[in-house]
């Protein structure tokens, strides 16, 4: 994963003139500075697979890895310095991004992922059976607890195993709070019983994993009726009853049109979230669907136990602020290694 920290500003600069410009050259950026340095910089933005060189000698031209618009790398830090008047932001819906999204995985990258983030069901088959229930459980408290913190929610990952093992609410927390956790615990038992169902998904299938979510949290239920605005950004997702109806189901489309797994998953963890199309608990609902989409393919779901918070809450405001899911991906990608090198271990 790319660690913005990694990149100086004149790199920076470099990928913000290659992005306008399609192209650049190594003479053209030792205009502004050192020879060496232009090499140097542009070194490691090839060892960072974030540019390749084309052609030969002095006309080697540099471009973008990345073809997808919408996976061109943004540094996040420079990003959120800046308020959000002065961000540039999208305030309302895309409608073009259903057409616009494009390939999220490069064949390189699908390749990588099939070997070694698949297998799923033969990594437990290889386990026994009182190893294989106790690894679920503890994913399923790890899965819940982050994700729930994720929402805001207070407990740590102690009092959650006590919780989920023992149903023993800790002491000093809300009992909506641990209805949160107790919701998750149930709606990936739900998934594991029936994950197959999300091979092809339909708009019953989304809105049921919302209702497992917040049972019992006086949320309401089915698609709201009543806009909804979102902490840290000017991004207003749509309003209307009909308009979110149609959008639920034109990610659906998408992602029953989608070939690859984890690409369907990652459309499940963003679009849901971007439409928001309840008056809460969206975005656990897509990360859970995601989840289930994972294990309907024989891949491992993800925890998000080694996730910030935070960069998690900026990935997704990125990504409906400018529809750039570099960050998310990263993010997805990275959570996959984890999930397969972590759990269900033999």
């Amino acid at each position: 994963m790319v660690n913005d920290t990694n990149i100086n500003e004149r790199q920076k600069d470099i990928l913000k003139q290659i992005i306008k410009s399609g192209s650049v050259s190594r003479g053209q950026i030792a205009t502004e500075f050192s020879k060496i340095t232009a090499v140097r910089d542009l070194k490691g933005l090839v060892e960072l697979k974030l540019i390749r060189p084309v052609g030969g000698g002095r006309s080697t031209q540099y471009i973008l890895v990345e073809k997808n618009p919408h996976l061109y790398y943004l540094d996040k830090i420079d990003y959120f310095t800046n308020d959000l008047d002065l961000r540039g932001a999208q305030t309302s819906f895309n409608q073009k991004i259903f057409k616009n999204i494009g390939p999220l995985f490069s064949a390189e990258e699908i390749k990588q992922l099939q070997k070694q983030a698949a297998g799923f069901s033969q990594r437990g088959k290889n386990l026994d059976k009182t190893i294989y229930k106790r690894e679920l459980e503890r994913f399923i408290i790890e899965f819940a607890w982050k994700s729930s913190q994720i929402e805001g929610n207070t407990y740590d990952l102690l009092e959650t195993e006590t919780l989920i093992k023992q149903r023993q609410e800790a002491v000093g927390h809300s009992h909506e709070e641990a209805i949160m956790i107790l919701n998750h615990k149930d709606a990936f038992d739900s998934i594991i019983k029936n994950k197959q169902d999300f091979k092809t998904l339909n708009f019953s299938d989304i809105l049921q994993l919302h209702n497992l979510l917040t049972k019992g949290l006086e949320i309401g239920a089915g698609i709201r009726s009543q806009p909804v605005a979102i902490t840290g950004t000017l991004y207003r997702p749509l309003q209307g009853k009909i308009e979110l109806k149609t959008a639920v189901r034109q990610t659906i489309k998408l992602i029953n049109q989608t070939e690859f797994p984890p690409a369907k998953a990652l459309l499940a963890a963003s679009f849901i979230a971007y439409i928001q199309p309840f008056n809460d608990g969206n975005k656990r609902t897509a990360r859970n669907l995601a989840n289930a989409i994972l294990l309907a393919y024989d891949y491992f779901p993800l925890s998000y136990r080694a996730v910030d918070v935070n960069d998690y809450r900026r990935a997704m405001i990125i990504f409906y602020e400018q529809n750039n899911l570099y960050h998310l991906k990263q993010m997805f990608v990275e959570q996959l290694d984890f999930s397969r090198n972590n759990y269900f271990r033999t």
